[in-house]
């Protein structure tokens, strides 16, 4: 993978169910950029937004300590099949178990992960949080905008898609296709970029 990757902020959360279960020392789980690419497959600026939305967020909801893994409800506005929705959900769902119904189902009425998902919801930012113990929310802005394409990625995307381009013209657009996604993580701690505030 490539080294910028690391540019991106690691995401360290507690588990519960990992401690009962003996699966992570005291439930202690960290979490890099490189385990959404390895989810999602690929590294785009939705997957390395989601991330930064991911990590802003989490510590804007918890600044005490660690997040719960399993205690947050994330919903979102758009559709699960809608755009890019059903992507970034799923690198929330990684680091907190949150699901729609097919999660894990719990232990004697605790660790349920399931309806901690919600797609559809009425909330004003990119996804909201909130702390299930504690009713504390967050609303966060991702904005894509501030880290623009380079006008020739649309062209050599097309280019690629249909088997015009040579060998030269894919590692162009890969390069700048990556390019932008290294300008995402350098700006991670950029308040512009992610914007978090509490829900009302």
């Amino acid at each position: 993978m490539p080294d910028f990757f690391a540019f991106a902020p690691t995401l360290t959360v507690r588990d519960p169910l990992a401690d009962f279960l003996g699966a992570a020392e005291e439930g202690v789980l960290t979490y890099a950029y490189t385990d959404a690419v390895r989810l999602a497959g690929h590294s785009c600026p939705t997957v390395a937004g989601a991330w930064l939305m991911a990590c802003r967020g989490l510590a804007a909801l918890y600044p005490e300590g660690l997040p719960e893994r399993g205690g947050i409800l994330v919903e979102l506005p758009g559709r699960r099949d809608e755009g890019v929705t059903g992507v970034t959900a799923s690198v929330f769902t990684l680091v907190t178990g949150a699901t729609e119904d097919s999660g894990f189902r719990g232990l004697a009425g605790r660790f349920n992960r399931r309806n901690l998902l919600g797609f559809g919801r009425g909330v004003p930012g990119d996804i909201r949080l909130t702390r299930l113990a504690t009713g504390a929310a967050v609303d966060v802005v991702l904005d894509l905008g501030l880290v623009p394409a380079d006008p020739e990625t649309g062209a050599l995307m097309g280019a690629c898609l249909t088997g015009e381009a040579d060998e030269a013209m894919q590692a162009d657009f890969r390069a700048l296709w990556q390019g932008r996604v290294r300008a995402l993580l350098e700006r991670a701690a950029d308040p512009a970029l992610v914007r978090v505030a509490s829900a009302e």
